[in-house]
């Protein structure tokens, strides 16, 4: 299927040529990499941020598709700080949160408080990524 720029922006898409776009928060420059690698062979636009300051910067900026952010950052609770902000925001693109806490995060992080539409557990499943997201954006 053919895109034409003109209908996307009539419609309000926030595609970068052709492509949707995935903003991507975490300090661990692996999983970045990671995710950015996994997500352009799958034909995604990436945009990465090192911290949650710079991932509202570039929310700003880009107007994602989609948000990946994760949780444990090196400031304490700046991804769910982050995740707050967006909501205030009235963001309306899905909004992932990465967690290595477990199946227990719900007991310790209210995911509807923060306002996400799901949790990805670390280490990260390259199938169940895609899926959901793929799931999303379509």
């Amino acid at each position: 299927m053919r895109y034409n720029s003109n209908i996307n922006f009539i419609l309000g898409s926030k595609m970068r040529d052709g492509k949707r776009v995935i903003l991507c928060v975490d300090d661990d420059m692996d999983v970045l990499n990671y995710l950015s690698l996994t997500l352009q062979a799958e034909g995604f636009f990436v945009i990465q941020a090192a911290t949650a300051e710079e991932g509202l910067k570039k929310y700003r900026e880009h107007s994602p598709d989609l948000v990946i952010v994760d949780l444990m950052m090196e400031e304490v609770d700046s991804g769910a700080q982050l995740c707050k902000e967006l909501r205030a925001l009235q963001n309306k693109a899905p909004v992932y949160v990465l967690s290595s806490v477990g199946d227990d995060m719900h007991e310790t992080i209210d995911t509807q408080e923060l306002g996400v539409s799901g949790v990805f557990q670390k280490p990260l499943d390259k199938n169940t990524l895609l899926k959901v997201i793929r799931a999303r954006l379509s």
